[in-house]
């Protein structure tokens, strides 16, 4: 673990750090409210311009829909404040919002429409609405919501940079755990948060540098003092009674508390209930991925890595072009990792170091590492050095999502020292995987990775894959990566 920061609150004006949270949701409203009008405005716009089904002779005039336009608004907002997509204070954008906004805009379509058909239903004009019309709408306003909601994180994000709406926190822990809430942190600047300095729980001082801020006895004063608006507890190995009593002491009602969970909630996952000729028994440890759900990962493998070859060969023709004119030696390279069992293959990549990088023996990648070449940076910043492995995903080496592949030296070494590291080779190693769109990449910690890798694998679903592999796509869009080396 490298953390080092010293970590420094920052002041917030009254009125924001009082009504911060309203502002942004009557934001976050403005900007669904005016996505689907603006969709169903180009919609109609649409059906009269395209002849599809049918030429538009008789579609009335817009004043004619505004009832069903009001009631569009009125449904997919209210669809969306079941999801409670107005609760973000977080800038991060995840593929669950896209999720939310696709199920919030299709419910309130259908909802819309038959509300619609009900009230009105003696109006012949409105009862007539272009069917392919609604379609139009439906489509035009996930896009619109996802671009509007997209721009309004990044207007956040911009405004949490410069200290407006950012969030106090505490955290209340020691070693490891509190350290690896701290580098979380740390490495995205972007969610908003200004550590107010550490609690050491039972007097253990960090060896790390942050703020002291007294005893686990000052707790609520400091709450109140500091103006804290959450805090983490880092103490996953604390029993229920010593919880209870840290969060007895954040007396404030307005305060935020997150707990890290412990080895065990992490192992769990989804938990389910079994039993054993009537008792009742928890099953903790389930392969998720076996039987026919191998055959078809392993279809959605082929698919994927076939179609993405065939789409992006001019693209991987053109940096392979480039690496050779940035720096001597090969554009590609191979080196050796372990899979699926325990099995060794070759994985390729895209050259992204000198050729004598490794002259003095292997090592770990390192920030501004002298060893990368200048396009070598860039490559593997936006994961690009990555897509040659498709062609390891179609030999069957690999998967699109698993745990990442380590060099067998390393494997050695930390099957000695982390409980149930060599069960991430239980599944086939990934190109991408769920520690990696968690923030886990580059010189992380290879124990929070091997969680990570774990719960992937007893919670494996066909929608968990696609998860990722949106999330990967999203954030290095986004430059989400930007601390990846």
């Amino acid at each position: 673990m490298h953390t080092t920061t010293i970590f420094q609150a920052k002041s917030r004006p009254g009125f924001l750090r009082q009504h911060y949270q309203t502002v942004i949701t009557l934001s976050l409203l403005a900007v669904d409210v005016f996505s689907i009008a603006v969709s169903f405005l180009i919609a109609y716009r649409l059906r009269l311009l395209i002849p599809l089904p049918e030429p538009a002779r008789s579609v009335p005039g817009f004043s004619q829909f505004l009832p069903l336009l009001a009631v569009q608004i009125v449904a997919i907002v209210g669809a969306f404040f079941f999801g409670k997509m107005y609760h973000r204070r977080r800038t991060r954008y995840s593929t669950d919002d896209l999720t939310t906004i696709f199920s919030g805009v299709s419910v309130g379509t259908l909802i819309s429409v038959a509300l619609v058909s009900l009230t009105f239903k003696g109006d012949a004009a409105i009862m007539d609405f272009p069917r392919v019309m609604v379609i139009y709408a439906w489509l035009l306003t996930i896009g619109t919501v996802v671009v509007g909601r997209g721009l309004q994180a990044r207007i956040q994000r911009a405004l949490q940079m410069r200290g407006i709406g950012r969030t106090r926190v505490v955290v209340v822990g020691s070693g490891e755990p509190a350290a690896t809430v701290l580098q979380r942190i740390a490495q995205n600047p972007r969610l908003g948060y200004d550590i107010v300095g550490l609690v050491p729980y039972d007097g253990q001082r960090p060896w790390y540098e942050v703020r002291l801020l007294g005893s686990l006895d000052d707790l609520s004063k400091l709450v109140s003092r500091e103006a804290v608006d959450e805090v983490i507890i880092a103490l996953p190995d604390a029993s229920s009674d010593d919880l209870l009593d840290v969060i007895s002491r954040c007396d404030r009602s307005t305060i935020s508390i997150k707990v890290l969970p412990d080895q065990f909630q992490i192992m769990a996952g989804q938990l389910s209930i079994g039993e054993l000729s009537g008792l009742p028994l928890l099953n903790l440890r389930d392969v998720a991925l076996r039987g026919w759900k191998l055959s078809l990962k392993r279809a959605i493998d082929l698919v994927g890595s076939a179609v993405g070859l065939v789409l992006l060969s001019p693209f991987m023709f053109l940096v392979a072009i480039l690496i050779k004119l940035d720096s001597p030696g090969p554009a590609l390279y191979s080196q050796e990792r372990m899979g699926l069992d325990g099995k060794r293959f070759h994985v390729i990549k895209f050259r992204t170091m000198r050729t004598d990088a490794e002259q003095s023996g292997p090592g770990w990648t390192r920030r501004d590492d002298p060893r990368k070449t200048r396009l070598g940076a860039f490559l593997r910043r936006t994961n690009i050095d990555e897509l040659p492995q498709l062609i390891n995903v179609l030999l069957g080496d690999m998967s699109l999502v698993g745990p990442r592949p380590e060099r067998p030296m390393y494997v050695e070494e930390f099957r000695k020292r982390i409980p149930r590291y060599m069960e991430r080779h239980r599944e086939k190693a990934g190109m991408t995987g769920w520690a990696q769109v968690n923030g886990l990449r580059g010189d992380t910690s290879i124990e929070e990775r091997t969680k990570y890798d774990l719960w992937y694998i007893e919670n494996w679903s066909v929608w968990l894959d696609i998860k990722i592999i949106l999330m990967t796509i999203w954030q290095t869009l986004s430059g989400e990566h930007e601390n990846a080396y």
